[in-house]
């Protein structure tokens, strides 16, 4: 069959292809080289991602990948370039005794852990409607496997691998596949227990009719059930808690992931998703317009990974996807999710995630491409799915991902042995604050009204900007061709172009982006291919700026607006990330940071230049980079020990960011030296097999990171990586992560630094046993008399002083419930 299209259908295919390839470029930052001369295919292809070397998209100059910077002044974003003397301050020899530190702090006594329970034991008769969940029953003589699909409602699996689905005509028969007329909501009576359809039927007879009058039916635990088809977890051993609610916590911290991204640029950009509510045959499909071509349509797909087409089929074979670069697929579905969980990991920092011009962009879309509307649209994902969760774990509480909004209730669920969800927000244009010509069209009051409404759902830390400028501060741009793009765009956007000048810092390293303008190849003065897109699309744009000698710096700062923002922000006890600020927009930010001594800063994941780590960790903050491959995380790690501050507690972790378009980290191959073998055992003893996801079986060795159920086995990578001396040592940094973090967030609630590390802090006896009462809830301890130097179990450790201002130990002890018995 011959297939005609005419004028304006190809105008519209050509217009949707290249609105594809600019999406690709303005979320992902590879690094090029282009020769001075460049034709159009060459221009084309140069456009196309290149890993980096520490395996993600996020690529900068190698020698500035991992890297922050200082700041001077608050700046309205319009004052003089970065300071010439721009620069990590920490000299070699304050390296080696801020590495030192470190390396006696992992000697402290660990806190006492013990095994949580996954999940309550199944009794022969279940003990409510939740508890049915995953279990085998004999339904009317008949095994049934009981999937959950809602909090009391459930698909019945047959031993024929079909479900009693009902029929038009009333008759229940068993289908292939689930549908809402397989959805049977279960509740239990005096008798037994009814099923019911959303249409008000229940089961009735011998399970073979319904009817409009319930009837009971007698459940008990039977076998011969099959397994539902689901993605295997392969990690075996109970999970790893506290032996109280208030100790010291020890697990694994990503700051910055993007588990809703499925919903983001207008929602069809993603394929697959993190849960759905028949299970991965559901949930772990392509994209229609990528199935429909047999995966060789996926444009941006093909852009992202460098293939041409790709195998569509999901579940159950995973041929081609997930993988470490293919990344418009799903990499955090909850099975997944739940095997780093069951491997070691505690917090899981998950941003929500939008760029509304990419969104009008892209040519496809279901969502609103409003920014705050998107990520309100992902915070409700996010209920859903730790509703979902708790279905399949027997009731409402019952399950291990649990969304957290304050230091104090994430300590409690990490040492119940659960995850604890941060929600965290990263998108470009922050309530509403996008700028038309340097006219900000947001003011004070909308900020603090939609900062409220942020609060309110559960968000907690916060990044200002993403890709472009706003109102609120520059951004530090992307490199190269790609940076020629995304400044484009930012023209779109905002009305101007990135305002990049050359700038001399003294690290040679502490800069904004290096910029890149494509040469005069369309006749014109604009960059070739976005030049195409503006004129199949009608638009007009000038001439894109050429930027002088490199290194090169925003001059738009952190604005009033800005200021305003991060104030909020603070006075919320929120944590703030800097990263994506220019360099100049980072300074002025962190500066306001230090003059109200606040410590609620985080680093996420890598978008930031090396002066401003140490202020960061100065601040008593915490930095989580780019997680990336082993071997790059490996040298991220060791630099940043000689960043560490003795006046606070060292913990390190890692931003995965994957579903942000950000590639996974890379396998070190079959043969390298110090390979992972499986099983291994994990953190807390768990032992953990090779992952199986359906027909495939996963092996970090040859697939790297393909998806997040994969990060215990990158851990344990690392271990290898850094031999016997470092390897055990990342790792055990790795394991106090999730304390540092918790820690820098008490400090933003107004919690003082601990006594030991900080003796200008420390108080005589007599005063700690005025302050410290009998029956005082751990909370209220904290306010008292600051952080605790040890959290072991029912005590806290504190240091006090004498009147010649000696060191004195002091041990509060509680209750297993929280409170204070006794001071000593």
């Amino acid at each position: 069959m011959k297939l005609t299209v005419d004028r304006s259908q190809l105008r519209l295919l050509i217009a949707s292809a290249l609105a594809t390839g600019l999406v690709a470029a303005v979320v992902t930052v590879p690094s090029y080289e282009l020769s001075n001369t460049v034709s159009v295919t060459d221009a084309y292809d140069a456009a196309r991602p290149v890993r980096a070397a520490d395996g993600h998209w996020h690529t900068h100059d190698p020698a500035r990948k991992n890297d922050l910077s200082q700041a001077d002044e608050l700046s309205n974003g319009t004052a003089a370039s970065v300071r010439a003397g721009t620069s990590d301050p920490t000299t070699a020899d304050q390296a080696r005794r801020n590495a030192a530190y470190v390396a006696r702090s992992r000697t402290s006594v660990d806190p006492t852990l013990t095994r949580a329970t996954l999940r309550s034991p199944r009794l022969t008769v279940p003990e409510n409607r939740y508890a049915v969940a995953g279990g085998c029953y004999a339904l009317a003589g008949a095994p049934i496997r009981f999937q959950a699909t809602d909090l009391g409602a459930n698909l019945l699996y047959t031993k024929t691998r079909a479900f009693l689905t009902a029929s038009g005509n009333g008759a229940v028969t068993a289908a292939p596949k689930p549908s809402v007329d397989a959805e049977w909501v279960t509740r239990k009576t005096s008798a037994g227990f009814t099923f019911q359809l959303a249409d008000g039927r229940y089961l009735a007879g011998n399970g073979t009719t319904t009817s409009a009058t319930p009837q009971a039916f007698g459940l008990r635990t039977t076998t011969g059930c099959p397994a539902y088809p689901e993605v295997e977890v392969n990690v075996t051993g109970a999970p790893h808690a506290g032996v109280t609610s208030f100790q010291e916590v020890r697990g694994y911290i990503d700051a910055h992931v993007h588990g809703m991204a499925f919903e983001f640029l207008g929602g069809k950009i993603h394929c697959g998703k993190p849960w759905d509510k028949y299970g991965a045959p559901s949930a772990l499909v392509d994209c229609p317009d990528h199935t429909l071509t047999n995966g060789k349509g996926a444009l941006l797909e093909a852009v992202l990974s460098g293939k041409t087409s790709h195998d569509p089929i999901g579940w159950p074979t995973f041929k081609d996807w997930p993988a470490p670069k293919s990344l418009t697929h799903e990499g955090t579905y909850y099975k997944w999710m739940e095997r780093a969980w069951r491997g070691g990991q505690r917090i899981f920092v998950n941003l929500l995630v939008e760029n509304g011009k990419l969104c009008q962009i892209y040519p496809m879309k279901k969502n609103s491409c409003n920014d705050m509307e998107s990520a309100k649209l992902q915070a409700r994902d996010m209920r859903a799915m730790e509703r979902y969760i708790d279905a399949q774990y027997g009731g409402p509480g019952k399950g291990w991902y649990r969304i957290v909004t304050s230091p104090q209730q994430a300590r409690t669920v990490i040492n119940q042995g659960k995850l604890a969800v941060v929600m965290g927000i990263e998108v470009s244009i922050p309530f509403g604050c996008t700028m038309k010509l340097d006219i900000p069209q947001c003011d004070k009051g909308s900020i603090k009204r939609q900062l409220d409404d942020l609060y309110d759902i559960g968000v907690r830390q916060m990044e200002l900007v993403n890709k472009f400028d706003n109102a609120l501060s520059g951004v530090a741009g992307d490199e190269g061709a790609v940076g020629a793009v995304v400044n484009l765009a930012n023209f779109l956007e905002t009305g101007s172009f990135w305002n990049m000048k050359h700038c001399e810092p003294a690290d040679g390293e502490s800069a904004d982006k290096t910029q890149f303008a494509l040469p005069d190849i369309s006749g014109g003065q604009q960059d070739a291919l976005f030049g195409a897109v503006a004129q199949i699309a009608g638009i007009g744009l000038p001439a894109l700026p050429l930027y002088g000698t490199p290194l090169h710096c925003n001059q738009r700062g952190l604005t009033d607006l800005g200021s305003y923002a991060v104030q909020q922000l603070m006075a919320k006890k929120m944590l703030v990330d800097p990263d994506h600020m220019s360099v100049k927009g980072r300074q002025a930010t962190l500066t306001q940071l230090e003059k109200a001594h606040y410590s609620g800063v985080v680093s996420s994941h890598s978008w930031s230049t090396p002066d401003a780590y140490p202020r960061i960790y100065r601040l008593g903050g915490f930095v989580a980079p780019m997680a990336g491959d082993s071997t790059g995380f490996l040298k991220k790690w060791q630099r940043h020990l000689g960043w560490a501050d003795k006046r606070f507690y060292f913990g390190f972790g890692y931003g995965a960011d994957i579903n942000g378009l950000a590639e996974q980290g890379e396998p070190r191959g079959a043969d390298a030296p110090t390979k992972v073998t499986y099983p291994f055992t994990g953190l807390g003893g768990v032992q953990v097999g090779q992952q199986h996801s359906g027909q495939r079986v996963y092996d970090i060795n040859v697939d790297g990171v393909a998806h997040y159920g994969l990060y215990p086995d990158w851990i344990e990578d690392l271990r290898h990586l850094g031999g016997a001396s470092q390897g055990k040592a990342i790792v055990e940094d790795l394991t106090r992560g999730p304390e540092a973090y918790l820690q820098t967030w008490e400090r933003a609630q107004g919690i003082r630094p601990d006594s030991c590390r900080n003796p200008a802090l420390r108080r005589t006896p007599a005063a700690v046993k005025r302050l410290v009462r009998p029956g005082m809830t751990t909370t209220a301890v904290l306010r008292a008399v600051g952080q605790p130097f040890t959290r072991l179990g029912t005590t806290y450790g504190i240091c006090a002083r004498t009147s010649t201002r000696a060191k004195v130990r002091m041990t509060i002890t509680f209750t297993r419930a929280g409170r204070v018995s006794s001071v000593r």
